[in-house]
């Protein structure tokens, strides 16, 4: 991990494409920017032009950004700090030397393969400069987040010592944003915030700092052609994840399927092979828009996704979806009702082929077990807890160093959510060998600290033979 290219990222900027021409003014007497109400014209006038003069939500969300208060580049006079901050709070010495050796090293008896993609990526790492320089330039500010900055703890907990409040969440997917004051600062995420955050904060007197991965803004800006085509959103996601609740704040039809079984019972109704009306919608009554009806809503469809979903998954709902409408409609007709974009984030991908990579070579390095290091709520993590697991691979999914005991047992998550504590090496007596690997919201630190906790477990038996 280089922490000091936390700069480069946070030069980054959207393509300037990506700001095309909206209805915005800015108004003299807050700053702020507000939608211009069209002229209703005749009632003579075409649907066609009402559509023309409808605003979307993404002309609405450029112009959210375009504000003076709203900041996501960062804040460069505090950037070196910052720098030096993140590099020793997750830097790790044990990871490097794994790096500079090839992805392996053997230590006290443990002999370690270190997947060849792991731990943070750009997007995370930038997400955290942005936080942690937010809260350096308004020291004098109360400063907000929205939501956990990313699935980390050790990162969410460093920004609760650094007196970051988390706004509190009420239920139904419900906040209390009563606590965010005039002036005060908002960080949004690196899951980025719905619609109607940010006009909720637009229209607030505070600072808003983004911290929302590009990747991220792309699934928007692919739903957002979703809208301008006249299709439904099909999210391959979990309906709950506070990504995807983002996502679908900037749809106007969608249907959340969380995995290929879910997308089979979509690809089945369009086929009218399915459950009836009722039941399907009774089955997904909380991953729909508000008046869904797959009956109308199902004929011209597009895919987007959660960033942090099993690409293998996502592309493989796409061929089935894409054979659905050519078996629905033939296939001069299906370019008409389906359509597609790779949304799946780069670093998502790599680290699943790596582990994957892992799994394949898993009998001729003798693998023990493999370790994936992260935290339990991570999309991501959890993904790359299923490639071992059904390969037949004994694994863990640990969130801290704390989950590997003194007394040789491991508290992890499974792969269905479940969190246990079970006995870990199955014989202290005979030499390891592991493989490990971190989601992209994971610092390299806690990798060092779960590994030295194996370390010790292992020496201290030794000395006591």
């Amino acid at each position: 991990m280089k922490v000091s290219s936390a700069a480069l990222f946070l030069t980054l900027v959207s393509n300037a494409s990506a700001f095309a021409p909206n209805t915005f003014v800015r108004t003299p007497s807050t700053g702020r920017n507000f939608n211009v109400e069209m002229a209703a014209g005749s009632e003579a006038q075409t649907a066609e032009e009402n559509e023309v003069t409808r605003v979307s939500k993404k002309s609405q969300r450029l112009g959210f950004m375009k504000s003076d208060q709203f900041y996501r580049n960062g804040f460069k006079e505090v950037r070196k700090d910052v720098e030096g901050l993140m590099e020793g709070q997750f830097k790790s010495t044990l990871v490097d030397e794994l790096k500079e050796k090839e992805f392996v090293i053997e230590r006290d008896g443990v002999k370690v393969h270190l997947a060849s993609d792991f731990g943070f990526c750009w997007g995370v790492e930038r997400s955290i400069a942005l936080a942690y320089e937010a809260v350096k330039h308004f020291p004098d500010r109360k400063v907000h987040i929205t939501n956990e900055l990313i699935h980390n703890p050790e990162v969410n907990d460093n920004l609760d010592d650094m007196n970051v409040n988390f706004i509190e969440k009420i239920g139904e997917g419900k906040k209390d944003f009563s606590v965010v004051g005039n002036k005060d600062v908002v960080i949004l995420p690196a899951f980025g915030a719905s619609f109607e955050e940010m006009k909720l904060f637009n229209d607030k007197d505070v600072e808003v700092v983004d911290t929302t991965c590009p990747w991220v803004s792309k699934v928007w800006n692919t739903v957002d052609t979703h809208q301008k085509k006249g299709l439904t959103s099909v999210i391959h996601g979990k309906y709950g994840h506070e990504e995807t609740v983002a996502t679908v704040s900037f749809c106007e039809d969608y249907i959340c399927v969380k995995n290929m079984d879910e997308a089979k019972m979509v690809s089945d109704y369009i086929l009218n092979k399915g459950e009836d009306k009722e039941v399907f919608l009774k089955y997904f009554k909380n991953a729909v828009s508000e008046g869904f009806d797959p009956d109308t809503m199902l004929k011209n469809v597009g895919l987007a996704n959660q960033t942090t979903m099993y690409k293998k998954e996502t592309r493989a709902i796409g061929q089935m979806l894409q054979k659905t409408m050519m078996e629905k409609y033939g296939p001069v007709e299906v370019g008409k009702h389906y359509m597609e974009f790779d949304t799946i984030c780069d670093a998502t991908q790599e680290r699943q082929d790596a582990v994957h990579e892992l799994v394949v070579n898993a009998e001729k390095l003798n693998l023990d077990f493999i370790l994936v290091v992260g935290g339990w709520d991570s999309s991501n993590t959890a993904h790359l807890l299923e490639i071992p697991v059904l390969a037949g691979i004994r694994s863990f999914h640990i969130n801290r160093s704390e989950c590997i005991s003194a007394d040789n047992t491991i508290t992890h998550r499974t792969m269905s959510g479940e969190i246990v504590t079970e006995p870990f090496i199955s014989d202290l007596s005979k030499d390891v060998v592991m493989g490990v690997t971190s989601g992209a919201s994971t610092p390299d630190a806690a990798v060092q600290d779960s590994l030295s906790s194996i370390f010790l477990l292992k020496k201290v038996s030794r000395s006591s033979e």
